[in-house]
């Protein structure tokens, strides 16, 4: 039987920082509620931790390697790929955008049946991202002392979220055909800006992170770039303390704008036939190994909540088989009836086993801060990233959670086997080279683009 389907997307939500995942100071009641009307899916990846890439990936089926959508600079990029809304808009189902885009196209360019709100970056988006020389960013000062209250905190997602209700209230309860809706809000991103009142609800948030920066994935070199990329290390005790206090309170706030669409299905009666996911288009290291905000393929970087609920999914369950934005996607087709384009990827979560140890995810990042890319695999316990011109990394997630201790050499064997997976999907050496080479043009033509300007 077809339903609807909503995603609420949010922006750099680490997924440990919630009540599903076992955090236990942060005050998530409604995405608890959602955990216990449906399904969690424990180990969740976004495509690249990374905004533009990472939405890109998601919207159009394919891999972030694949569009060359490497970074948040948009120069060059190709707007023609067909999108999530204009795939199910042309089976029938009326697709709905709400809020942040950021992606290879423009909102109004993918073919939604509406949108509203939508939020593009403006071309030639970030150009921050030279890799070779690296380059350092100014802005260091600004970036760790974004925390605290201020007025009107939060008002622009406020605002997509009044737009959702508006129209699930108005429209949605009287349309005849499937439907889908994503609402995208910015929170909790950095600035960890708040209301007086949610900075107030932890007076004790404020702590330092168990693993600093003297771990040993801390000491990486792809690691220290990224640190070096960012000026991390220069933020202060009190700053560090203050951005993660803020980091709650901003979760918190998603979670109020999520019960607030929960509510909404329940009082106009499409509860029992619309699916509703929470998810996030990439994680935040949150001071993790001395590191802060994404960029990076551990944990608290790459992966994302996911939690799913409504009639195609099994009330209070764990999924713990690998999974990634693309089954979402794959998800909300199957729900409203509709197929996804042939070579798209993803399978739909209410498919996937609870337990498959020979299942593959996969992650790439090619974005600022890191002297090259890097790819990751994801089966079973084990997680494998490679890295131009760095050693690789090789982590048993079951017996090492947190990534401390790097077991590529000691268990080389397992390493291997990880890379021959990698190597099925793509070549690590030559995308590292397109995407060092496509980088250089769209720095070329940015400058040029400048010079021409300034004469």
């Amino acid at each position: 039987m077809k339903s609807n389907f909503l995603i609420l997307m949010s922006d750099e939500h680490n997924p440990f920082y919630s009540g599903p995942y076992g955090h236990k100071k942060v005050k998530t009641p409604n995405m608890d509620k959602l955990a216990k009307k449906g399904t969690v899916f424990d180990s969740a990846y976004c495509p690249s931790p990374l905004c533009m890439p990472s939405r890109s990936s998601f919207l159009s089926g394919k891999r972030v390697h694949e569009l060359q959508s490497y970074s948040n600079c948009n120069v060059h990029l190709d707007p023609s790929p067909l999108s999530l809304g204009k795939a199910l808009a042309d089976q029938g189902v009326f697709s709905v955008f709400i809020g942040k885009c950021d992606a290879y196209a423009s909102a109004k360019e993918m073919g939604f049946s509406a949108v509203m709100n939508a939020w593009d970056r403006k071309t030639p988006g970030d150009t921050n991202h030279r890799r070779n020389p690296l380059f350092i960013r100014p802005d260091a000062a600004r970036r760790s002392s974004g925390y605290g209250p201020k007025d009107n905190a939060g008002s622009d997602d406020m605002r997509c979220i009044d737009l959702a209700i508006e129209w699930l209230k108005t429209t949605a309860k009287n349309m005849n055909t499937p439907w889908a809706l994503v609402v995208n809000v910015t929170n909790p991103h950095f600035p960890h800006f708040s209301s007086q009142e949610l900075w107030d609800m932890y007076p004790d948030g404020g702590d330092m992170h168990e693993h600093g920066a003297d771990s040993e994935s801390g000491q990486h070199p792809y690691a220290k770039s990224l640190k070096k990329h960012f000026q991390t290390e220069g933020f202060t005790e009190e700053q560090i303390r203050g951005l993660r206090r803020g980091y709650l309170a901003c979760i918190s706030f998603v979670d109020h704008q999520l019960g607030r669409l929960m509510e909404t299905l329940d009082s106009t009666g499409m509860s029992a036939n619309t699916n509703i996911a929470y998810t996030s288009d990439h994680g935040e290291m949150l001071g993790k190994f001395g590191m802060w905000w994404k960029c990076s393929l551990y944990e608290d970087s790459v992966r994302i909540p996911m939690i799913a609920a409504g009639p195609d999914f099994k009330a209070g369950s764990h999924v713990s088989t690998p999974v990634d934005l693309h089954d979402l996607r794959a998800g909300m087709f199957t729900s409203t009836g509709a197929k996804q384009p042939s070579g798209w990827l993803g399978t739909p979560l209410q498919a996937i086993s609870q337990h498959d140890d020979t299942r593959v995810v996969f992650a790439e990042y090619h974005g600022h801060g890191t002297p090259g890319s890097s790819f990751m695999i994801r089966k079973g316990r084990w997680k494998y990233v490679w890295h131009a011109g760095a050693p690789a990394q090789l982590f048993d997630l079951g017996a090492d959670p947190d990534e401390l201790a790097n077991l590529a050499i000691r268990k080389k064997e397992i390493a291997n086997e990880m890379e021959a997976e990698l190597r099925k999907i793509c070549s690590p050496e030559k995308e590292n080279e397109r995407a060092e080479s496509f980088i250089e043009e769209q720095l070329m033509t940015i400058n040029g683009t400048i010079k021409n300007k300034a004469s």
